[in-house]
């Protein structure tokens, strides 16, 4: 599903824009929180559960911290489509992350979104893809 696919690069070239402070601050809501469900939960790689309004607040409060920050979405792969909702994988490659050490990192994400149109985020289970793989790169993005 070409749509997944779009979904998933969109909210990440969001992120980007949003922490290089080239998104425009007043487009928040349409543009982040519009595309959750609002039940949503994310489990970041070290485990930590996290709900919407966490994600959120998190987020808002770091607008244009930094201008160097970068994401390449790499093999999204459709697991199952489901009585309305796809399961998808997609790899997360950051390039000059400020939280997460090392700045260069690549994780391994699976997503339950809605699937009707506009796609909703429901769930997202985050793993960091093995170390060997990930100082490989590239990073040239």
């Amino acid at each position: 599903m070409d749509s997944v696919k779009h979904e998933i690069e969109a909210l990440h070239e969001f992120f980007v824009a949003w922490f290089t402070g080239r998104a425009s601050a007043s487009r928040f809501d349409a543009e982040f929180l519009a595309r959750f469900d609002p039940d949503f939960r994310l489990i970041q790689p070290a485990g930590h559960l996290l709900k919407l309004n966490d994600i959120a607040d998190a987020v808002h409060s770091r607008y244009a911290s930094n201008p160097d920050f970068r994401i390449a979405i790499r093999n999204v792969q459709i697991v199952r489509i489901l009585p309305g909702y796809v399961l998808a994988t997609y790899e997360e490659w950051q390039r000059n992350a400020l939280a997460p050490i090392p700045a260069d990192n690549a994780r391994l994400a699976s997503v339950l979104l809605s699937a009707d149109m506009p796609h909703r985020w429901v769930h997202v289970h985050e793993t960091w893809l093995p170390e060997a793989i990930a100082r490989a790169g590239p990073y040239d993005f």
